[in-house]
């Protein structure tokens, strides 16, 4: 059996500027777009051993999702995939297309603290993509996809940021 968390996290030509670090008495200049241009990537992290699924896709739907789903459970096709997933109707629709191997479980509502998979999201965004112009979608395209494949080459940098103790600590 493998506890796979998933999540989705849009990334893109966005005007949302962070904060970053200058020595005094500079003041650090952030370019910004006025541009709203999105990608998302879909990423499922199993914290036992830091292996991830991911794919990057041009939005959010049950037809996507069931495409990463299927991705998904060809990876781990020996396995039976236990997903934690949040509320997003994309998640819970009829329509969606849940692999043979795969198990569904409901996240509480408004609790992303609980899902390791968001630390995937805060990883690239600190790391990767901290106020950068992009020229076009295709680039932040291609930063996204290098930071996720840079996870996916690095197990022990995803299990450090997933492995959250109630994960692995027995029920009272």
């Amino acid at each position: 059996m493998r506890l796979l968390f998933q999540d989705e996290g849009r990334f893109g030509r966005i005007g949302d500027a962070r904060s970053c670090w200058a020595p005094l008495p500079l003041r650090r200049a952030v370019g910004s777009q006025l541009v709203r241009e999105y990608v998302y990537a879909y990423v499922a992290v199993s914290p036992a051993d830091g292996q991830m699924s991911s794919m990057i896709l041009p939005w959010v739907d049950t037809r996507l999702m069931s495409v990463f789903l299927a991705q998904t459970a060809a990876q781990f096709r020996n396995e039976h995939c236990v997903m934690p997933l949040d509320g997003a109707g994309w998640h819970k629709a009829h329509e969606l297309t849940v692999p043979i191997n795969m198990k569904f479980l409901p996240l509480p509502p408004y609790s992303p603290d609980l899902n390791p998979a968001e630390h995937v999201w805060e990883y690239i965004r600190e790391n990767d993509i901290r106020n950068p112009i992009f020229s076009d979608l295709d680039q932040a395209m291609d930063t996204v996809e290098t930071s996720l494949h840079r996870l996916h080459e690095s197990p022990e940098v995803l299990r450090s940021m997933t492995a959250f103790p109630w994960i692995f600590e027995p029920a009272a």
